[in-house]
């Protein structure tokens, strides 16, 4: 004979409240946020850092680098400079393309006009890729900026910073002063790479070498023009 039916054994498990299933669904949101925030904020760092790992780490052997690397890396600060009509531009608008910087009072004597020739001269060598670079002259006082420079200067940007605010930023070797060095930007904003002192014709040459290579590692990061 068969075994008698028995009864069908039930198991009720207790529901999270809606207060628990809110909580639950909204800490498991954050979460995806901040794992989406963190993957798109590595998506836009990525060109710059991989530009760095492939010209000081990928490079061929016996391949001298001219330029001081930065380190660690100086963004740029929050401050406020003016331009030469004397507008307020922040600082930091100069993001999204390199920078290559010069600095100098309004004076401008012998060592800056030398500076600010070689500063276009660099960026003329590029070729097609000089629309990447921005020349900048960030003078130190708040005298007026000569007329005799303005031909030398088109096209470039010149804003006025105090000295003691470009020292918070902007880093001499030692024993020598802001005025006898380029500087190079990233297009993030990072001071990264300051060229040797009082540099002349033939370090020119070897500074287009490392500028040249920055840029062509960094082809997908940027575009030319702002």
């Amino acid at each position: 004979m068969s075994a008698p039916d028995e009864p069908l054994g039930l198991t009720v498990h207790s529901m999270p409240s809606p207060t628990q299933a809110m909580q639950g669904g909204d800490g498991r949101r954050t979460a995806l946020g901040r794992w989406k925030m963190a993957a798109v904020m590595l998506c836009c760092a990525a060109p710059v850092v991989a530009s760095y790992f492939t010209y000081y780490v990928v490079r061929p052997e016996g391949r001298s680098v001219y330029g001081e690397l930065i380190d660690p890396q100086r963004p740029l600060p929050a401050l406020n400079a003016v331009a030469r009509d004397g507008t307020s531009t922040p600082l930091p608008a100069l993001k999204g393309q390199w920078l290559l910087v010069t600095v100098a009072d309004a004076a401008c004597d012998a060592l800056c006009e030398q500076q600010l020739y070689l500063q276009r001269q660099l960026r003329e060598s590029l070729g097609r890729e000089k629309d990447r670079l921005d020349r900048v002259w960030l003078v130190s006082d708040a005298a007026p900026v000569p007329a005799r420079l303005d031909n030398g200067l088109h096209g470039a940007t010149v804003l006025r910073v105090p000295a003691a605010d470009l020292a918070q930023w902007l880093l001499p070797a030692a024993g020598h002063t802001l005025a006898e060095h380029l500087f190079v930007v990233d297009p993030l904003g990072n001071l990264m790479m300051r060229f040797p002192a009082r540099m002349d014709a033939e370090g020119a040459g070897h500074a287009k070498r490392d500028l040249g290579r920055l840029l062509r590692a960094s082809s997908s990061w940027d575009e030319a023009g702002r």
